[in-house]
């Protein structure tokens, strides 16, 4: 006995044996009925057995058939699902990536590098990129319309996000040239405590804290530490610098983002006694298993070797 048989026959046993009239089966097929009996003549010479018997009255099953027919139904089923399991995949390789970010990642060109290395795995898949204001730290991710995303640590509800550090980097202080801190090379935390700060909005939750360096306030001051000055808030780099210009506030700045906003006006200052800021790439824990997040991920870590 030949174990060298197609789909493509079983399939048309299967039919045969459900319709049990090789007309109507070749009809449901689209072959014709002499083309299908022969497929099936060819076949049960491959298993050394009838499979139908053919009399003047119809055509019924052999005992031989009767025994196949579960085995070819659970062959085509099984062919069905994993002919789906790979159109699912190809489906997945061929969709939509949303990038959210509320801020360029920059960075010396990290964002074209990755996307180039992310495009050139998944050639069919499409990239779009989603710019966010600073009141959603989260950058599309928390509402779902971004699937990966560009942020700034710490997040809010966290437990919901993985991430990968794509940058550590010193936090410097932007503040106007006429400033008298201006004048010094380097400042001390201390400093600057009791200046007002221009604050990201209160729906950034605790990345509005971290910016605001409530941490460090706390470790000068103990578990009483005086709130910070507000004197403006804002949502994004050009409100960034036109508060900074008006005097409204100093802000606290990622070293890589320091040129967004040093223009005619502004300076940054290096500050001793701050943690340093991370950017990451975040995702949310449950889209682990996308191909594409997955895709994006490793584009990333490889990009900047952090794989």
């Amino acid at each position: 006995m030949t174990t060298d048989v197609h789909v493509r026959e079983l399939r048309y046993f299967a039919t045969v044996a459900e319709e049990l009239h090789f007309t109507r089966a070749a009809e449901l097929l689209y072959v014709s009925q002499p083309a299908l009996s022969k497929q099936i003549r060819a076949l049960e010479r491959q298993l050394g057995a009838e499979l139908f018997h053919r009399g003047p009255r119809g055509v019924t099953l052999t005992e031989a058939g009767a025994a196949l027919l579960p085995h070819a139904r659970r062959v085509l089923a099984d062919w069905a699902e994993g002919a789906a399991a790979v159109a699912a995949t190809r489906a997945a390789r061929r969709g939509t990536l949303l990038v959210g970010m509320s801020t360029s990642p920059g960075r010396g060109g990290l964002l074209p590098a990755i996307r180039s290395r992310f495009t050139a795995a998944h050639p069919e898949a499409t990239v779009r990129l989603r710019q966010t204001s600073w009141e959603d730290p989260t950058a599309g991710l928390a509402d779902g319309t971004a699937d990966v995303a560009y942020v700034w640590l710490p997040l809010p509800d966290a437990d919901r996000y993985a991430w990968t550090v794509v940058a550590e980097e010193p936090r410097l202080v932007a503040l106007p040239d006429t400033h008298p801190l201006a004048a010094r090379r380097e400042v001390g935390f201390a400093d600057l405590a009791d200046e007002p700060f221009l604050a990201l909005p209160p729906e950034a939750g605790v990345l509005r804290d971290f910016w605001l360096a409530l941490d460090e306030r706390r470790a000068l001051d103990g578990p009483g530490a005086r709130p910070p000055r507000v004197g403006a808030e804002i949502s994004g780099t050009e409100e960034t610098y036109e508060a900074l210009v008006a005097g409204l506030g100093i802000c606290l700045v990622a070293t890589g983002n320091a040129p967004l906003i040093t223009l005619g006006g502004v300076t940054t200052r290096p500050v001793r006694g701050l943690a340093p800021s991370r950017y990451a790439l975040a995702w949310r824990r449950e889209d682990e298993g996308r191909a594409l997040v997955r895709g994006y991920v490793e584009a990333c870590r490889r990009v900047t070797g952090r794989a």
